[in-house]
Order: structure tokens, then C-alpha cells, then sequence
């Protein structure tokens, strides 16, 4: 504590809003990132039967107030004039961008994790230049002890900001792991659901038929 509040200046000073800053991150995505607000498993069950039961206008209810990956996706699917190509791509762009927001998230932990040994090199060699500053100015008179406390005060920055990188990057591999897994799964499931919507928007007639009706009139 007493080398802390002899080094403290404007970079000590980044360095600890950098932290405060890295722990709003944390808590916020330990709130946010999880598997009931990405891909709840209701919210897909929900989908799933209304298409089942071809109930246009309860999925069309259903997804005004779905805020999940799976509304979004299929929300641009309905949105979608188009065919069943262009319906497809529509659902591809929107669950594109939700895995993008979802990665969002999580970035400026990356961002403090690469900046913070920066800040933390800067303010050490700002310190190692007035050390030897002041080394000049006393004609090499300086006792090694004043010069290693310098160098000491120097060097806490460096520590300061790998103090502020190491959990913020941990964090952030634990998290973009874990909204990878989800994301590849909620997109998966959006395809799935995709398709389910394209058959009950296309009347029976138009729908393309199967090898297996193709063989029977044959």
C-alpha cells in the first residue's frame, strides 16, 4: 500500500478506472450471457408447437414479444416478402447480427486486457525516465536506495496493469466460449424453425414435392 500511494499518479489513475470498468463488464455479462437469454428453451418449444399446429396468428403474436435469438431470426423471416431463398438469407443476416451482439458484449474485456499492460509499460517508462531524471540533477549523488525506490515506483505500474489484464482476458476467453456454444446451437436451432415457417407460409400447392411423392406418381 505505501508503494501504491507513492507511485500514484495519472497512470495509476487509468489503470484503476480500467479495472472499475472491467468489473462492470464481468458482472454485467454474468447477468446477462446465458442460456435463458440467448436461446431459452421455451421460448424455442413455444415456437415449435405453433408451427406444428400451423397457427400463423399465434406465432405472429408469439414473436411480437419474444425477444430471444430465435424471435429475432424469425422475426426478420416473417418480415421477408420473398421467396423461400430470400426468407433464408433474411434469417441468416439477423441470427449473423445477434451472434454479433452477443459477442459485443464481451469485447471491451478484450480491449482492457491488450490496453491495460500498455497503460501499465507507459507509466513505468515514465517513472524510469524521471528516476533517472532526478538521478541528473543530483550530479550521480542519489544513494541506490532512492534510485531503487524509483525504479521500484517505476516498475508497480507494469504490476498495476497486468493486475488489470490477466482476470479481464481470462473472463473474456471464459465468455466468448461459452456465447460460441450457444450461438452455434441457437443457430442451428434457427434454421430448423426457419424451414418450419417456410412450409407453413407456402400453400400446400406451391410447396415443392418430395422423391418420395415424385416416385408414387411416377
Amino acid at each position: 500500500m505505501d508503494l501504491f500511494l507513492k507511485s500514484f499518479d495519472l497512470f495509476t489513475v487509468l489503470l484503476l478506472l480500467a479495472s472499475l470498468f472491467a468489473v462492470t463488464v464481468i458482472i454485467k455479462c454474468l447477468l446477462e450471457v446465458s442460456q435463458r437469454n440467448i436461446a431459452p428453451t421455451e421460448s424455442e418449444g413455444a415456437i415449435r408447437r405453433t408451427l406444428q399446429d400451423r397457427n400463423t396468428a399465434g406465432l405472429e403474436a408469439l414473436l411480437q414479444r419474444d425477444t430471444s435469438f430465435y424471435g429475432h431470426v424469425l422475426r426478420a423471416a416473417h418480415a421477408c416478402p420473398g421467396d423461400r431463398g430470400a426468407v433464408r438469407n433474411a434469417a441468416e443476416l439477423a441470427a449473423s447480427e445477434q451472434c454479433s451482439r452477443w459477442f459485443r458484449k464481451i469485447e471491451p474485456l478484450n480491449v482492457i486486457g491488450n490496453i491495460g499492460p500498455l497503460l501499465g509499460l507507459a507509466g513505468t517508462v515514465y517513472g524510469m525516465v524521471m528516476a533517472f531524471s532526478a538521478l541528473q540533477q543530483t550530479a550521480g549523488q542519489a544513494t541506490p536506495a532512492d534510485l531503487s525506490g524509483g525504479i521500484a515506483k517505476a516498475l508497480f505500474h507494469t504490476l498495476l496493469g497486468l493486475l488489470v489484464a490477466l482476470p479481464a482476458l481470462l473472463i473474456f476467453g471464459l465468455y466468448r466460449s461459452k456465447i460460441d456454444g450457444l450461438c452455434t446451437r441457437a443457430m442451428a436451432v434457427s434454421a430448423e424453425l426457419v424451414e418450419g415457417y417456410c412450409d407453413l407460409r407456402e400453400p400446400e400447392s406451391n410447396k415443392p414435392a418430395s422423391a418420395f411423392n415424385a416416385f408414387n406418381k411416377a
